[in-house]
């Protein structure tokens, strides 16, 4: 079994606005692998605004103190793999959204799964060809139309 490691790394818009930076890294044993990672996905506005408390709940389960999350922070927060699958949800999921009342709809529903469902609905959002039309579906299952 692959064990995948994840990083959020803070990055500074306009100002004082800060944002986060989602990606998947490569482990030690996808060297001799060829596997399509999911790209770097950013998210800074209301969508961070409506999963700040996830996050800074996860980062504090990973030992990391929620006073860390600031823009003079130049680390990347590293994440195990069940965090690192969950969080890549909701940014996956919330990203191209405005309405709040359907972004905090989605965090409830993505609370509430188990790892199981989490890392069911991760690898359909980042498969390849049909990723953004998977995304689309975990929108509507969560939060309808």
């Amino acid at each position: 079994m692959i064990n995948r490691q994840f990083e959020l790394q803070v990055f500074r818009r306009k100002g004082d606005e800060i944002g986060l930076a989602f990606s998947e890294q490569p482990s030690k044993s996808d060297k001799n692998i060829k596997i399509t990672k999911p790209r770097e996905i950013k998210v800074w506005g209301l969508p961070f605004k409506v999963m700040t408390e996830t996050i800074l709940k996860t980062l504090k389960r990973q030992g990391y103190r929620p006073t860390a999350l600031s823009a003079q922070r130049e680390a990347p927060f590293i994440l195990d793999e069940i965090s690192g699958v969950r969080l890549g949800l909701f940014f996956f999921s919330l990203k191209p959204l405005r309405n709040v009342g359907r972004m905090e709809e989605i965090v409830s529903g993505i609370d509430r799964m188990s790892d199981e469902e989490v890392y069911y609905w991760y690898a359909k959002c980042t498969n390849g060809r049909n990723a953004l039309k998977s995304r689309r579906a975990l929108r509507i299952l969560l939060s309808g139309e």
